[in-house]
């Protein structure tokens, strides 16, 4: 019987020897775990290498690049923020008349037909050019009347042969080299205007400016429109500025100094938010601010800017424009 139990525990340990050396036999088997393990871990890195990759243009600044030479061919005008100054306007409606003084009759002296005419309206005149002949019933000899102010002609109120009489206009001619804008402003405004205040006038013809001062405040109210009238000279050096002729104006009656300001031509919108372009070499950065107080040309910024930044000021929506594109394609 202890013969039997050898040979049993002789088999048991051969068997064992056996499992051990074919385990042994299989190098790859722990390798292969720990090659799979290293392939888990790999691929876990790689996953988060790629969710931050995403992360990173979701939260990427939309920005373009565009050559020098490109965006000059594009009118793109860059301008560096800085100090300005943000007026208080007011927006009015003016009409163009002439000076007093600047208009004159040019009248027969004595009766008679008229022989002669040498102007018509329109007509650039010199003071003390012939314009009409008559033929006095008193002497029956012939007199001339001169332009007594150079001038336009505005009005032409007789006709060759018709007969004049002692006093009859024949002309009027008007100096137009300057011309009163009678301003009319209404209701609780007029209690800021005073003369000096600054104005911008506005032709409704072509949208040319100029720029003055009222001079005075007319003491009474313009009786149609019950409107305060406030009066300003302009020069007329171009001829277009017309007598009767219907203008828009801005008054300035203050001025504010802000640390940073930006022409309007520089916003843009993105989404709800207010943005500029930011210029750096050739790359340009959308960047959104937050706006204070504005006028006609331009508006305060009171964050997102810091003063010596250069912003695109003209062609912004082109800019706007080039980064929507970029940011599409990237996208796709």
């Amino acid at each position: 019987m202890s013969r039997y139990v050898i040979t049993i525990t002789a088999l048991l340990c051969a068997l064992l020897l056996v499992g051990c050396s074919d385990k042994a036999a299989q190098p790859g088997a722990g390798d292969e775990h720990a090659e799979t393990e290293g392939h888990a871990e790999e691929g876990g890195e790689h996953a988060e290498g790629e969710k931050h990759e995403g992360e990173g243009h979701a939260d990427e600044v939309p920005s373009t690049t565009i050559p020098t030479q490109r965006a000059a061919a594009m009118g793109v005008r860059v301008e560096h923020a800085g100090q300005g100054v943000i007026a208080d306007q007011h927006e009015v409606q003016g009409l163009l008349t002439p000076v007093e003084g600047s208009i004159a009759k040019v009248q027969a002296r004595f009766p008679g037909p008229i022989r002669a005419l040498r102007a018509n309206v329109g007509d650039t005149v010199r003071a003390g050019q012939p314009l009409a002949t008559i033929e006095s019933n008193l002497s029956l000899a012939t007199y001339t009347i001169n332009a007594p102010i150079s001038g336009v002609v505005l009005a032409r109120e007789a006709s060759v042969g018709a007969v004049a009489t002692e006093g009859m206009a024949l002309y009027e001619i008007a100096n137009l080299g300057d011309l009163w804008v009678d301003l009319h402003i209404f209701g609780r405004d007029a209690q800021h205007i005073r003369a000096g205040n600054g104005v911008a006038i506005t032709r409704m013809s072509d949208g040319e400016s100029a720029e003055t001062q009222i001079e005075r405040i007319l003491p009474s109210t313009a009786t149609a429109s019950q409107s305060t009238v406030a009066r300003a000279r302009i020069k007329n050096s171009d001829g277009l500025w017309r007598p009767g002729s219907a203008v828009r104006a801005r008054i300035t009656v203050d001025e504010q100094r802000s640390a940073i300001t930006i022409p309007l031509t520089a916003l843009q919108t993105a989404g709800t938010e207010d943005v500029v372009f930011v210029v750096v070499g050739e790359k340009y950065t959308q960047r959104p601010v937050r706006l204070g107080k504005r006028d006609a040309r331009r508006v305060e910024v009171l964050a997102g800017l810091k003063p010596g930044e250069s912003v695109v000021t003209e062609q912004s929506f082109l800019i706007k424009a080039d980064i929507e594109k970029s940011t599409a394609e990237h996208d796709h």
